[in-house]
C-alpha cells in the first residue's frame, strides 16, 4: 500500500484520502448527525490549504452540493493544477429537494456548467450521481454514453458512477473507469463491488467511509481507525473520501490513514 495510488487504469494518481466538499456548499436535507454552518471564505480556504499540506490531492464535489463547485472555483483559482477534481451529473438540489435528470442533453449541459464553475478546461473525474436506479440509468438513459463522448472530446479524463446498489456497482465496474461506493464497518455488502473493481482494473472511491459522521458513542476513535483500515486495506480501494470542516479532524484522519498505508 502507498499514499498515492493509481485510480484503476485511468492514468490518474490519487491520494489515499480525498476530501468531500458538500459541507462547503450545502447544509440542508443532509443525513449528518448534527447541523452545521457553512464556512466563510477564509475558513474554507484554510481547510483546503491544510488538505494540500497534508498531501491530499483529490476533492469531491457535485452540482447537488449547493454552492460547492462555485466556491471551489474561486478558492482554487490559479491552483487547480495542484488538485484532481471529481464532480457529478444527474442530480440537482434546489428549494430543499433533489431532482434527477440523466438524459444525454442534461449531462452535456451539466458538464459545461461545472467546467465554468470550477474554472477548469478539463474535469478529472466525472461520475453519475445515482438516485438508486443504477441499472436503469446504465441500461436505458444514455448517460454513460454521453460521458464517454465528453471524454473523447477531451473535456473529461475519467468517467464512472456513484452507485447505490451492489448490482449497479458490479455493472458499473465492468463499464467504467471509476466507481464510487459505500463501504464501512456497518455497510459491507459493497465489498463485492470493490473486488470487481480490482479484477477489472477499475478505480474505486469509497464514500460514507465514516458512516456520514454517525460514530458510535464512546468509541469514536476506534470506529474511525477501524473504518479507515477497512477501506484502505482493501486491494480494490483507490481512495477513501472524508468530509469535515475541521482542519484538525482532517489532520487526524490523515495521520491514521498514513499509518495504515505505511
Amino acid at each position: 500500500m502507498s499514499w498515492l495510488r493509481p485510480l484503476g487504469s485511468s492514468g490518474l494518481q490519487v491520494s489515499a484520502l480525498g476530501l468531500g466538499t458538500v459541507k462547503l456548499g450545502r447544509n440542508s436535507a443532509l443525513r449528518y448527525p448534527r447541523p452545521f454552518e457553512l464556512p466563510d471564505e477564509r475558513a474554507a480556504g484554510a481547510l483546503l490549504d491544510r488538505a494540500r499540506d497534508l498531501g491530499i490531492n483529490l476533492l469531491d464535489t457535485a452540482p447537488a452540493y449547493g454552492a460547492s463547485e462555485e466556491r471551489l472555483g474561486r478558492l482554487l483559482r490559479n491552483r487547480q493544477g495542484q488538485w484532481l477534481l471529481c464532480t457529478k451529473v444527474g442530480e440537482e438540489f434546489a428549494d430543499g429537494r433533489s431532482r434527477f435528470d440523466f438524459s444525454p442533453q442534461h449531462t452535456r449541459r451539466s458538464v459545461e456548467r461545472s467546467l465554468r464553475r470550477l474554472g477548469v478546461e478539463v474535469i478529472d473525474i466525472l461520475l453519475v450521481h445515482s438516485n438508486g436506479e443504477d441499472e436503469r440509468i446504465i441500461e436505458q438513459c444514455g448517460t454513460l454514453q454521453a460521458m464517454a463522448e465528453l471524454k473523447t472530446r477531451g473535456l473529461v479524463r475519467a468517467v464512472g458512477m456513484s452507485t447505490k446498489s451492489v448490482a449497479g456497482g458490479l455493472r458499473a465496474a465492468s463499464l467504467c473507469d471509476v466507481v464510487m461506493l459505500a463501504y464501512n464497518p456497518r455497510q459491507r455488502a459493497e465489498a463485492a463491488v470493490l473486488e470487481a473493481c480490482a479484477a477489472a482494473g477499475c478505480g474505486a472511491l469509497v464514500k460514507k467511509v465514516l458512516a456520514s459522521g454517525h460514530l458510535p458513542a464512546g468509541r469514536e476513535q476506534g470506529f474511525l481507525r477501524d473504518s479507515l483500515g477497512l477501506a484502505l486495506r482493501h486491494p480494490g480501494t483507490s481512495a477513501a473520501l472524508v468530509g469535515t470542516l475541521s482542519p484538525d479532524h482532517l489532520a487526524e484522519n490523515v495521520a491514521i490513514a498514513r499509518e495504515i498505508t505505511g
